[in-house]
């Protein structure tokens, strides 16, 4: 794995959030979680799994890396090229919102389907969003997964199995260079999360995307040939650096 490339994909440096406590008696004894972040770096087409404990802050680190959350301290965060860290600072909500419906995909637990829109409609949803039509990567995307013949289904019809496909295809639709993954196989029986975990992989290679998955399950990182990265506990924080 070479992280020293020129430009790497994500690059974030010193970056700390800390969320505290809703009630008063928590407040007054500082912070109820802290996540830090000295450095981290991911390259294009590298693949990594970052495992530990539920509440760890695994899921956190994404929606940061996601710019769905503010950091609460940063030194720099350079993601596909862009100034990531620059949006957070001047409030740039629309800018962070292009930048992300551009350079990421994010296959959540629940899936994360537009109910109203079937199978095929939610996969095309992303490039549209992006003024790109890609049909023929859409009808790819449909038969490697398994989807072809459900496209025109809505997600309420489909199994929790077939919308987990449908959620990394999505994922996927419009060629993101970073593909983000929390638990996908959390909701799945072993035989068909390690399908659908073998998929994403291989999709994210063939698109050339670098990809972060998100699990507690410690096997999989051998399983599936990914890089083990542990969100470990240091003190009184969670730490994730790579």
């Amino acid at each position: 794995m070479n992280t020293g490339q020129a430009v790497p994909l994500v690059d974030v440096q010193a970056l700390t959030f800390r969320r505290r406590a809703g009630g008063r008696r928590d407040a007054a004894h500082g912070d109820a979680f802290t996540l830090q972040v000295p450095r981290f770096r991911l390259a294009s087409r590298e693949a990594l799994v970052i495992g530990g404990p539920s509440g760890s802050g695994k899921s956190t680190f994404l929606d940061l890396l996601a710019l769905l959350r503010a950091p609460t301290t940063l030194a720099g965060f350079r993601l596909a090229g862009h100034d990531a860290g620059a949006l957070w600072r001047t409030s740039a909500r629309a800018a962070r919102t292009r930048l992300r419906a551009g350079t990421i995909g994010y296959v959540l637990q629940t899936g994360g389907l537009l109910p109203y829109l079937d199978v095929e409609e939610n996969l095309r949803l992303p490039q549209r969003l992006l003024g790109s039509d890609d049909r023929a990567w859409i009808a790819h995307l449909l038969e490697v997964l398994g989807l072809w013949a459900l496209r025109r289904r809505l997600p309420a019809a489909l199994s929790i199995g077939e919308r987990q496909r449908v959620a990394v295809a999505r994922a996927v639709a419009h060629r993101p260079p970073l593909v983000l993954a929390d638990e996908p196989t959390a909701s799945l029986d072993p035989q068909h999360g390690a399908r659908v975990l073998v998929l994403l992989v291989s999709l994210c290679r063939e698109a050339g995307a670098g990809l972060i998955v998100v699990s507690h399950d410690a096997t999989i990182a051998e399983r599936h040939r990914l890089e083990p990265v542990w969100c470990r506990r240091v003190g009184d924080r969670s730490v994730i650096e790579r």
